[in-house]
């Protein structure tokens, strides 16, 4: 697999990302990544649940500091910004939340609304235009009245990714946008994710453990375990790697490098000690 990203770099890197490091009091989350995002892919990055992939999207949106290393968005070195410069940079972002984030009381068209109002000064009969045309990008036009709680899930999805293209971002992160959907939705979102990327001109960051619909729509993706990246390359080159952990996880195997079982006494010995007390 390649070990940069010069071959689909198209023009210069949205992120970069040096050195990271970021702890959650005890727990060393982050131990040292390194990686670039470059302007107009779709990067993947992948790992086990709880190896630090949406803390990862923290760091990226200026929502945590990291404790060593540097975080450069857009030319801007995120943690170094004030509150204002940091809202700015902000919003030339989208987000897919993982729990979609969307206002239970308000209406699927409100939902969307809400950034535009908030963030702009634009009239109302422009917001509305600007609405339904981020709806009709994602198929859902048609359910504008919807409250949430009369959505599926993959509706409440491409929602909620309506809502991250509504201020058209330069940079659009998704943070496990396959998660809970039946594998129709998941082909929807993954295409819609793609087409949306290249329509829009944008670059799209997915953070996913789910290896067979995410590799169908990356450019390139980064594998993290233990802190760091352990392996990277182009989705072509994953699918064929002969990495052990690339192996094991693109095919969802129990054995190899990463362990399903959390560190323990041998079982038997358990058993003796079980056997004793009683």
């Amino acid at each position: 697999m390649g070990k940069g990203l010069e071959h689909i770099m198209s023009n210069e890197n949205v992120v970069e990302i040096t050195d990271l490091a970021f702890s959650y009091a005890e727990n060393e989350v982050l131990k040292g990544i390194n990686l670039a995002i470059p302007r107009g892919k779709v990067v993947g990055i992948m790992g086990s649940s709880g190896c630090g992939k949406t803390t990862l999207l923290r760091l990226i949106g200026g929502q945590l500091r990291p404790a060593r290393g540097q975080v450069t968005v857009m030319g801007e070195v995120v943690h170094e910004l004030n509150r204002r410069a940091l809202f700015e940079l902000r919003r030339k972002m989208g987000m897919q939340f993982q729990q979609n984030g969307l206002f239970t009381d308000l209406a699927t068209f409100e939902n969307i609304a809400f950034p535009m109002r908030e963030k702009t000064d634009l009239p109302e009969d422009i917001i509305s235009d600007l609405v339904l045309m981020k709806l009709n990008a994602v198929g859902l036009r048609g359910a504008a009245r919807l409250m949430p709680v009369e959505l599926s899930g993959g509706m409440t999805r491409r929602v909620g990714l309506a809502r991250a293209i509504a201020l058209d971002p330069m940079l659009i992160m998704y943070d496990e946008p396959f998660a809970g959907l039946d594998p129709i939705s998941c082909n929807v979102i993954g295409n819609l994710i793609r087409r949306l990327n290249d329509a829009l001109g944008v670059t799209s960051i997915v953070v996913s453990y789910d290896a067979v619909e995410a590799l169908k729509i990356v450019d390139y993706v980064y594998f993290i375990a233990d802190g760091v990246v352990v392996a990277e390359g182009s989705a072509a080159d994953v699918k064929v790697s002969k990495d052990p952990f690339v192996h094991q996880f693109i095919r969802g195997e129990p054995d190899g490098p990463v362990p399903f079982h959390a560190p323990a006494e041998p079982y038997a010995s358990d058993l003796d000690l079980a056997s004793a007390r009683s």
